[in-house]
This record gives structure tokens, C-alpha cells and sequence, in this order.
């Protein structure tokens, strides 16, 4: 969308008519134009970024309450239109949902949102798409981190996080190895970074599970990612059913209560007191504090999304679900937050028990202090995102688009605009000689062309050929405009009738902005 005007086509008064935010936005343009349609230049997500001085104040006109069809005989004479100018459109994914180990530091907040949203109005290099567990992008994640390769055509993330920890493990684990092992020497420390190593193997198990129950039920996975406290499965969708949120939820903690059983096992076959036997003995009990820790039922962990799952069984409302997991998830990040340095002073952990503030009692306070801010948070996010989800209907095709004028691919960008003026419409739709759609006039590219060369610029030359997955149904809404939306990344949509009578045009920045907004009213 041209915020500014900049491209030519008429600005309008007035205020907010829908549900989108003014956030960024001059306050004389409104986020939606009920039957206008955007016109914006290939791979800019953020089209009219100046201001074009042939614009002038006086043409600005009001805006329809309603959209109306697109009346095609607007245009005197159709002629055939030669092809336009094509563009290769990139990938937008949807806002995921995070399955954790250990901690859930990853959960999708409010802000990551966003910027999947913006995602749509971007041209990338990527495959990935609706159903899609991944698709060809760079090695860097877009949030950070080192692709390592794919399972089950899942992308594995490493975040730089990671090195710290793993840093920190080896060095945590040497000291234990010195006292059980010493005649390791130097050594020992080799032998630890093979544990750290080995434990976020059992980490990315873990994850797995999650991620194999959900293409089970034909959820997406963005990618998987090892960091700090753990590992995160971003799965696009939420579970249609409560039965299917338990078991996405369980599998995770399941599989590290077998791979402690397995280690267990594997503890009868080496010798105690030897590098294979503390290694196995070391992964066993490490495999049995992920599944511990992951079972508390409080969001964001396992544990409190299979709690969130009974809750929704029960009542029937996923939300009353979420809202008692997010409130369990916070009592339990003060919990964590006293507790833990109060069991490891007093020995219940296993350690000496002290009287005295030494080292280990303050590690072990910044280590509970980190992780209480880790469980807070995303017990916060994740009844964020559930209120959100709620507002998401109110993303409807119909009431975002913008009015459009029908013009010939040999029309004269000035003429287009003048016609555009008249109809107090913001975009322009090239058809053929029948009336039929067949591309959309870019809003940044009129902004590119000087006002005195726009009487010999054809329409046809700033216009992206309409593909049939741009051809979105008026009647969409919430996350079903979101995925149609998703499965042909582009910066503007035809909007049709069921008859497939031309309604207006979608712009992805329109559904931008009533997404931030609809943000704004669930935080």
C-alpha cells in the first residue's frame, strides 16, 4: 500500500473503518479502502515511500462503506492485453507453535507474529508453503542460529546459544570427571564435550517426537531448533482437537522417559567407574530431568499444554485451557524461582547441604532466577497468542479490500489514474478485451514514474500477471485468509466473488496492519 500517496492514486480522508492499526500510518490514510486494491512494485513490501509531488490534496475522495463489484464496462473499449511483466514471489510463513524441551524459550510471542506477517509482503528464495514441513533458505535461521541439515525435510537449527552452553556443560562435567576420573587429566574435558553433545542429541529426540506426531496430523513444522535451555519444535497450526494437543504434547516427554530406560539399560552393560559407564549413567539422569522438568503442567511446557488439552476437553473451550495452563505455568515459575536454590541448600538435590553463601548457592539462584523468567514469559506469550487467535476472524477478505478500477493494458498510467480518481478507487486492474482480470498494477511502480512521463506509460508495463493462487475468495477470514495467503506469497491478492465476479483488490500490508492491531487489543 502506498502510504503516503505517493504513486498517484487518490489518498482518501477519514478514519479507521476496520480492524487495522495506525501504527506507522499517516493518520489521514486508513488502513482499509472497502473495494480498493493495492498497487505495489515487485519484491517491496513497503511500497510509496515518497511522497509523489503530482499528488495533490484536492483529489483525495471518499471511500464506499461497502465495497461494490467492479463495473467493467467503466472502460469504453477492451483490447487485448500483451503479457505483463512477471514477478517471482518469496515465502511468508504462518505464527508457529513452539513445543519445548526444557524450557520453552522459543515460544512464538506477539512480536515474532509480526514479523510473520510481514513475511508475506516479502520476496524471498523459498519453497516452503502450506503443508510444506520445509523448503530451500539460507543457513542462517531467521531467528538466529546454523542449519545443520533436515529430517523428515524439517530444518535442524543450532542457535548460538548453544555453543555457550555446551561451553558450559564441558567445563561443569570436567569438574565432576576430575573428582570421579582424575586420572583423565586434561582429557576429561574431551570426555565432557562428547556428553554435552550426546545430551542435546537426546534433546533433538525429543523434539523430534514432537515433530513426527504433528506431521502425523498434518500440522507444518517450520523448523527445530537447539539452544540455550533446550531445544523448540514451530509448529504452524494449533491442534483441531484436544485428544491431538495431549499426544503432540506427550510424545516429547515420552521419548526422554525411553531413552533414560535405554541408557538405564545400556548402565548394566558397561563397568561402573569407567568413561563409557559415567557417560550412560550421566545421559540416563539427564534424559530423566528433561522428562521430569517438561511434564510440569504449567505453559509453556509439555506438561502444561497437555493440561491446557484437559481443560479444553473438559469445558469444551480451548481458551479456558490456555488461560488455567498460562496461571499454573506462572505459579510455577515463582516456585521454580524459590524452590530450587531452597532444595539445593538444603541437600534434597543431592548436594552437601550448607548453611553458608558460597559460589554454588549463588549459581544455582541465577540459574532458578533464569529459569522462573523463561516459564513466566512464556506462560505469558501463550495466553497472548490465545487471545490473539480469538481476534483473528476478524481478519476478513472482504472488509480489507480495497476498491479497484478495471483498465486496458494499453491505457496511459495518467489516464488509469485520472479513471482511478473519479471512482475514488486505490488500484488498478489490467483485464482483456472480455473484462476478464488478468494482471494488477503495481502501487510502487506508479510511484517510480515521474508525473510528466505518465501519459506515455502503458499500464501493462507496471503490472504483475495475476496467477490463479492470487485469486482469493471474498468471504475468507482468520486463519484461513492468513493460509491462502501463505500458499502464494505475494503483496497483492484479486479478490473475487464465489460467482468470480471481480470484487477489489487484497493488499498483504492491509492484512499487516489489522494484524498489529488486532495484537494490540489482545496484549
Amino acid at each position: 500500500m502506498d502510504e503516503s500517496g505517493a504513486s498517484g492514486l487518490p489518498r482518501t480522508g477519514g478514519g479507521d473503518s476496520g480492524p487495522t492499526s495506525e501504527r506507522n500510518v499517516p493518520p489521514r490514510l486508513p488502513a482499509r479502502q472497502d473495494g480498493d486494491a493495492p498497487v505495489r512494485d515487485e519484491g517491496d513490501a513497503a511500497a510509496g515511500q515518497g511522497v509523489d509531488p503530482g499528488v495533490r490534496e484536492d483529489e483525495d475522495l471518499p471511500v464506499r462503506d461497502e465495497a461494490q463489484p467492479v463495473d467493467t464496462e467503466a472502460d469504453p473499449a477492451h483490447q487485448a492485453a500483451p503479457t505483463a511483466d512477471t514477478e517471482r514471489s518469496g515465502q511468508g510463513d504462518a505464527a508457529p507453535t513452539a513445543t519445548g524441551t526444557p524450557s520453552a524459550a522459543a515460544k512464538p510471542d506477539a512480536q515474532q507474529h509480526t514479523a510473520e506477517i510481514r513475511a508475506l509482503t516479502q520476496h524471498t528464495t523459498g519453497t516452503e508453503g502450506k503443508g510444506k514441513p520445509g523448503g530451500d533458505q539460507d543457513k542462517k535461521a531467521p531467528g538466529g542460529g546454523l542449519l545443520m541439515g533436515r529430517i523428515l525435510g524439517v530444518p535442524i537449527y543450532v542457535a548460538p546459544s548453544w555453543f555457550l552452553v555446551a561451553a558450559l556443560i564441558t567445563w561443569v562435567f570436567g569438574g565432576q570427571l576430575d573428582r570421579v576420573l582424575p586420572e583423565l587429566g586434561a582429557a576429561r574435558y574431551l570426555v565432557s564435550l562428547f556428553f554435552a553433545v550426546a545430551f542435546y542429541a537426546s534433546v533433538l529426540v525429543h523434539e523430534l517426537a514432537h515433530t513426527v506426531a504433528a506431521l502425523r496430523f498434518k500440522l507444518p513444522v517450520r523448523k527445530i531448533q537447539l539452544q540455550f535451555f533446550g531445544g523448540v519444535s514451530e509448529i504452524e497450526k494449533e491442534s483441531e482437537t484436544p485428544g491431538r494437543e495431549f499426544v503432540l504434547a506427550f510424545v516429547g516427554p515420552l521419548l526422554s522417559l525411553v531413552l533414560a530406560g535405554v541408557f538405564y539399560a545400556g548402565m548394566q552393560a558397561v563397568e561402573p567407574g569407567t568413561v563409557p559407564g559415567v557417560l550412560v549413567a550421566g545421559l540416563m539422569i539427564s534424559n530423566l530431568i528433561v522428562a521430569a522438568f517438561n511434564l510440569l503442567p504449567g505453559l509453556p511446557l509439555d506438561g502444561g499444554r497437555m493440561l491446557r488439552a484437559v481443560v479444553w476437553k473438559i469445558t469444551g473451550k480451548p481458551m479456558s485451557g490456555t488461560v488455567a495452563a498460562a496461571w499454573v505455568g506462572r505459579a510455577l515459575a515463582v516456585s521454580v524461582l524459590i524452590g530450587l536454590p531452597l532444595l539445593t541448600q538444603t541437600g534434597v538435590l543431592g548436594a552437601e547441604a550448607t548453611d553458608s553463601v558460597g559460589m554454588d548457592t549463588v549459581t544455582d539462584a541465577l540459574l532458578a532466577a533464569i529459569l522462573a523468567a523463561i516459564i513466566w514469559t512464556g506462560a505469558g506469550n501463550s495466553l497472548r497468542m490465545a487471545r490473539l487467535r480469538e481476534r483473528l476472524p476478524e481478519l476478513r477478505a472482504r472488509k480489507l479490500t480495497r476498491r479497484a478500477v478495471p483498465v486496458e493494458s494499453s491505457t496511459p498510467l495518467s489516464e488509469a489514474l485520472r479513471r482511478a480518481n473519479d471512482a475514488g478507487a486505490r488500484a488498478l486492474v489490467v483485464v482483456d478485451g472480455h473484462g476478464d482480470p488478468i494482471s494488477l498494477v503495481r502501487e510502487a511502480a506508479i510511484a517510480g514514474v515521474p508525473e510528466h512521463r505518465r501519459p506515455w506509460v502503458a499500464v501493462s508495463g507496471l503490472a504483475q500477471d495475476l496467477t490463479e493462487g492470487m485469486k482469493v475468495s471474498a468471504e475468507l477470514s482468520g486463519e484461513e485468509l492468513l493460509d491462502t495467503l501463505r500458499a502464494t506469497p505475494a503483496t497483492e491478492y484479486l479478490v473475487v466473488e464465489e460467482t468470480g465476479e471481480i470484487y477489489g483488490v487484497l493488499s498483504t500490508s492491509d492484512v499487516e496492519r489489522a494484524f498489529v492491531k488486532a495484537m494490540d487489543r489482545s496484549g
